[in-house]
């Protein structure tokens, strides 16, 4: 679960971690007036849920008062990425010497949380890593022990030539953000960048908090913070239906149960050729109603052009899936190919169900995987 820039900066704020003097607005007027409080120059920020706002142009410096309503009334309502810009942050701006990164993963290799930081930031830390890996500083965290003062310290030295206050510095704030990682079951956590000021001092200039979905219902306070309307729209209605949906950018729809088996048929579909148009999983169930929504939601995805089910009958019921195909291409208009593999509980039942129909059968999951990617080339 992913929160704004704002909210991440409250939890900071929180944790004593310094921040810049800024608040949230929702309409130009609130713009003004908190450029009136915070004082001019600032910076008016984006709040949506991806990256990549700056090259969108939803990052901007105003330095005169006049042009805040402006500036934010051009900021506000815009797209970025399919998302519509609600609301903005009007910023102090830094005056930044230098600047860098930080921030605090899992390593599903060590199966460890993991400090990073770097030198280089204020770009994207994966661009960083796919073009000068060697510039990321990596320090493994025990969780029987947590993050070491020495271990952050190390960093710290490492970052600021061997300056012994700014390293004291960076593991405040390092150990601050391990902290909050453990305590709030974060997936991520990372400052970039974390501006050097010209006085010396360091500050979180942005934010980023990823909460791990499977630790909500432990975590109140993180599930009052989720944005829905900030949130892709088809991912929202698939969660309410009880599904799990990315959308990705290929044109292969995918309908598999279980995350494993999703993740495999993904890396099927590219060893073939193809790409997946998203990961969707239907999960042990397998009611046809929630095959009705996954198709209907699959199927609002301009970009496909065909549909793979992938089924390993277990708990999943192979003929409640081809029910619910059938039920699918009842009440909305299909116009894409459909291949679909069915194995396991009720196999034979399902594959009865579907005989007749113009979905195209497959044995296996290569068969259904080769077929689904040259039935969405052809298209």
């Amino acid at each position: 679960m992913k929160v704004h820039e704002y909210q991440a900066k409250e939890i900071f704020r929180a944790a004593s971690i310094p921040v810049p003097r800024e608040k949230v607005c929702s309409n130009p007027v609130e713009c003004v007036a908190a450029a009136k409080e915070i004082g001019l120059p600032v910076v008016i920020k984006a709040q949506v849920l991806v990256g990549g706002r700056g090259k969108a142009g939803g990052v901007r410096k105003v330095a005169g008062l006049g042009d805040v309503e402006r500036v934010a009334g051009q900021i506000l309502g815009m797209s970025i990425k399919g998302l519509t810009v609600g609301k903005v942050l009007v910023s102090e701006c830094a005056d930044i010497r230098a600047e860098y990164y930080v921030g605090i993963v899992v390593d599903r290799v060590s199966r460890r949380p993991v400090l990073m930081a770097s030198a280089a930031g204020g770009v994207e830390i994966e661009q960083v890593a796919r073009e000068t890996p060697e510039k990321i500083l990596k320090v493994q965290i025990d969780p029987a022990a947590g993050l070491l003062s020495f271990q952050s310290r190390d960093v710290g030295m490492a970052l600021f030539g061997r300056d012994a206050g700014l390293a004291r510095a960076f593991a405040d704030i390092a150990g601050k953000l391990y902290r909050i990682f453990v305590d709030r079951d974060c997936s991520l956590i990372e400052i970039n960048p974390l501006v050097l000021l010209t006085d010396g001092k360091l500050l979180a200039l942005d934010a980023k908090v990823n909460f791990d979905d499977n630790a909500l219902f432990r975590h109140k306070e993180n599930e009052i913070l989720r944005d829905l309307a900030a949130e892709e729209p088809k991912e929202v209605e698939a969660k309410q239906a009880g599904l799990s949906y990315v959308k990705l950018s290929g044109n292969v729809g995918c309908v598999v149960n279980g995350a494993g088996l999703a993740m495999a048929t993904m890396d099927l579909i590219k060893r073939y050729g193809g790409e997946p148009a998203n990961f969707l999983d239907v999960g042990g169930s397998s009611s046809p109603d929630k095959m009705v929504t996954a198709m209907r939601i699959i199927l609002s995805d301009e970009n496909v052009r065909a549909i793979l089910v992938n089924i390993f009958g277990g708990i999943t019921r192979c003929d409640d899936i081809a029910n619910g195909l059938l039920e699918a291409r009842r009440r909305a208009d299909i116009k894409v190919p459909v291949v679909a593999r069915l194995t396991g509980t009720n196999a034979e039942a399902a594959l009865a169900l579907l005989e007749g129909t113009d979905v195209t059968p497959a044995a296996t999951m290569a068969e259904a995987v080769k077929k689904a990617v040259a039935l969405a080339g052809a298209v």
